[in-house]
């Protein structure tokens, strides 16, 4: 599956972030720092959809992370090139979305998510997990690909091969899989979210596999739905609920 339309739209949500910017690894990062007694040898990687650190949502929610005890570490996954947020605004200026996505591939995104890992690694921290939304979700099943990481989540992702990169999950990967779905989503319709429960639920996936699916959402609710929308801010609440269950289960 690729990317979609509601890859690229959205809301702007309320609040202020309190996390800082700073380097790792000569890689602008958001971190969000829990403010009690937290686990120093363990981080979890926030990977964003396309609109990256720039987009305050993503920001706020990684605050969220660390409120629970997580200390949060948003890489820029686009060398300072994410999409811009006027695209989320009603009646603005046309852009070129393909000339975009063919300059954030894989050869240009993963290097900077290694740099940050490696730096984190250099400081001590042995135990990751990765949640990742929409375009940040291939880079979260790449990282359990390569035995990286602890515990994956993903929510509503993008640029998925189904079933394959499902299938090699199930064959090749250690770190229990959660993924928040949902109603509406080309990028990963509910043929895709089947596939994904008769390859991975059931107890086949012995590391652990769990499927929560938000109804009345559509793809991009767990980080820019409209939060006027009593089924989205729950689906986005729900998303965010399961993921901190799942981390404090297995990092």
């Amino acid at each position: 599956m690729s990317f979609c339309d509601d890859c690229f739209k959205g809301v702007t949500h309320e609040g202020t972030p309190e996390g800082k910017i700073e380097k790792i690894g000569g890689i602008e990062c958001y971190i969000a720092t829990p403010t009690v007694d937290y686990p120093k040898d363990k981080v979890v990687l926030f990977l964003t959809d396309v609109f990256g650190l720039a987009l305050k949502n993503n920001r706020l929610l990684a605050d969220d992370f660390s409120r629970n005890g997580f200390r949060t570490v948003v890489p820029d996954l686009f060398n300072g090139d994410p999409v811009d947020e006027n695209v989320l605004s009603p009646g603005s200026p046309p852009w070129d979305r393909a000339k975009w996505l063919a300059s954030h591939g894989k050869a240009q995104t993963r290097p900077p998510l290694d740099s940050v890992i490696d730096a984190l690694k250099s400081e001590g921290v042995t135990g990751f997990a990765a949640t990742g939304y929409c375009f940040g979700a291939r880079y979260v099943v790449d990282l359990a690909f390569d035995g990286i990481i602890k515990a994956s989540a993903l929510s509503h992702p993008s640029a998925l091969v189904v079933p394959d990169d499902l299938e090699k999950y199930a064959t090749g990967c250690t770190a229990p899989l959660l993924i928040n779905s949902c109603t509406i989503d080309q990028s990963f319709p509910l043929a895709a979210q089947a596939q994904a429960d008769a390859i991975l639920g059931g107890g086949k996936f012995a590391p652990g596999y769990r499927h929560e699916h938000f109804e009345g959402c559509t793809h991009g609710f767990a980080v820019r739905g409209d939060m006027s929308d009593p089924k989205v801010k729950a689906g986005k609440e729900g998303a965010f609920k399961s993921t901190v269950e799942w981390f404090l289960k297995y990092l």
